[in-house]
């Protein structure tokens, strides 16, 4: 049966703002309280969707959330009606209006951890989504992403949706940006790549000093069992933690993988060497080939990365056997960056194609083209069983340009934020989202 990897996108929402609400983040901090503009970022988003599916790759979209949440900012002691609600926070405490209207939502790879049927106990595609603890905007995010992943992978038959870890710091989950699959095909048996930045039991793990460690040990394992993965179908590596002082808040800020490829910074990991024996091992018993690409930091410092967002790139398999490195145009304006890129293309290897595209207003808020993904190994299936309006086509494609040229603002600045009005459009634009997406009622004010 043919296997196919499903990018599923996030589509960024109404409130895309710059808070700079994720310490550790430069990019998000670094651009905080400058205005930003909702349309274009959407639309950027987008476009590329349509690009990766017009080159023939499986393509869907995940849906933003409700913004602001007036139901979080209640239960944090605010009354009244909505407009009193966000009217009062603005008035009190505007850095929790800003968190409430986070729509960092949009960058998926955070959503959950998916591991597919080939590696799973029962057979069926497991979903746990991530608890985002480590900080308050992304923490209030999980309850609507179980409910939109329901509804795109209802089918009980294929699916299994585990909730969230408990949200503690122990258990602190990032959900897929710091995990990758490693196979052959992605309808067979592959090793689950688990990176943690600390452990919250163990204090032989070093822990970094400035930064925190948003991914514990703990909650990789807690969420490999409740997967039921194997214990040779699964590696855990620990993530450097002087990286992740400069900047390096997931591991996809500086590695990333897919097939039988690892492409990571020489600085990335602890105990490297021992790790990629692991994986090689692994992967070998399942009949894989475990092939890395290390870029040296004489080549391309930790700095660069985190600037370029390098590793933030997506690695998609192409019909040939070749990979393409989708990358944001912040790699092309960094000449050390694109030198390298240049270089590894041309060598021979099996990063042959780099593709570029302009993400900025994500960048700018700290995202580049892997946080926007959730990726999803499916059998064809699997794939017949998942809601067919999140799938992309070209009709849909229209559908959701239409749909954000209609209900987005092209300015929003923190004042804005404070604006009624805005909880009404974002209301408004998400019942009709919906609708085109055919999700059925996922949204606490379509609930209650």
């Amino acid at each position: 049966m043919k296997s196919y990897e499903v990018n599923f996108d996030g589509l960024v929402g109404p409130t895309h703002n710059y808070g700079g609400l994720s310490y550790g983040n430069v990019a998000s901090q670094s651009n905080s309280q400058q205005s930003s503009n909702p349309k274009e970022a959407a639309l950027q988003g987008l476009a590329k969707m349509k690009a990766l599916m017009d080159m023939g790759f499986q393509q869907g979209v995940l849906a933003p959330q409700e913004r602001p949440d007036v139901a979080a900012l209640r239960r944090l002691g605010f009354s009244g009606t909505d407009a009193q609600v966000i009217e009062r926070a603005a008035k009190e405490a505007m850095p929790l209006l800003v968190a409430s209207c986070s729509a960092s939502s949009m960058w998926v790879a955070n959503a959950a951890t998916v591991s597919p049927s080939a590696d799973t106990a029962d057979g069926r595609v497991h979903f746990t989504a991530a608890n985002l603890n480590c900080k308050y905007h992304r923490s209030i995010e999980h309850p609507t992403t179980s409910r939109v992943l329901g509804a795109m992978f209802a089918n009980q038959q294929h699916f299994a949706h585990h909730a969230a870890l408990p949200a503690v710091a122990q258990f602190g989950d990032e959900g897929a940006a710091n995990h990758t699959r490693f196979c052959r095909e992605y309808g067979e048996a592959g090793v689950e790549f688990f990176v943690f930045g600390r452990s919250a039991f163990d204090n032989r793990f070093p822990a970094p000093q400035k930064y925190p460690a948003r991914q514990t040990l703990e909650a990789s394992q807690a969420v490999a069992r409740l997967h039921g993965l194997r214990d040779e179908g699964v590696v855990y590596a620990q993530q450097n933690p002087n990286v992740i002082d400069q900047g390096v808040f997931h591991n996809d800020v500086i590695a990333v993988g897919n097939g039988e490829v690892l492409f990571y910074h020489e600085d990335a990991f602890l105990e490297t060497d021992k790790m990629l024996a692991e994986l090689q091992g692994k992967l070998a018993k399942v009949g894989g080939n475990f092939q890395s690409v290390c870029v040296p930091r004489s080549a391309v410092s930790v700095d660069d990365a985190v600037r370029s967002y390098l590793f933030n790139s997506q690695l998609l398999s192409r019909p040939d056997g070749s990979m393409l490195l989708i990358v944001p145009q912040e790699c092309q304006a960094n000449e050390r960056v694109w030198a390298y890129l240049q270089s590894l293309t041309s060598s021979g290897g099996m990063i042959r194609e780099v593709k570029v595209f302009d993400l900025k207003q994500s960048m700018q808020n700290g995202g580049g083209p892997a946080c926007l993904r959730l990726r999803v190994a499916l059998n064809e299936s699997e794939l017949a069983a998942v809601n067919p309006g999140v799938i992309m086509t070209a009709p849909l494609y229209g559908s959701l340009t239409a749909w954000v040229e209609k209900h987005y603002r092209d300015r929003l600045s923190e004042t804005d934020l404070a604006d009624p009005q805005l909880l009404l459009e974002c209301r408004t634009a998400l019942d009709e989202l919906t609708q085109i997406l055919k999700l059925g009622a996922v949204y606490p004010f379509q609930i209650n």
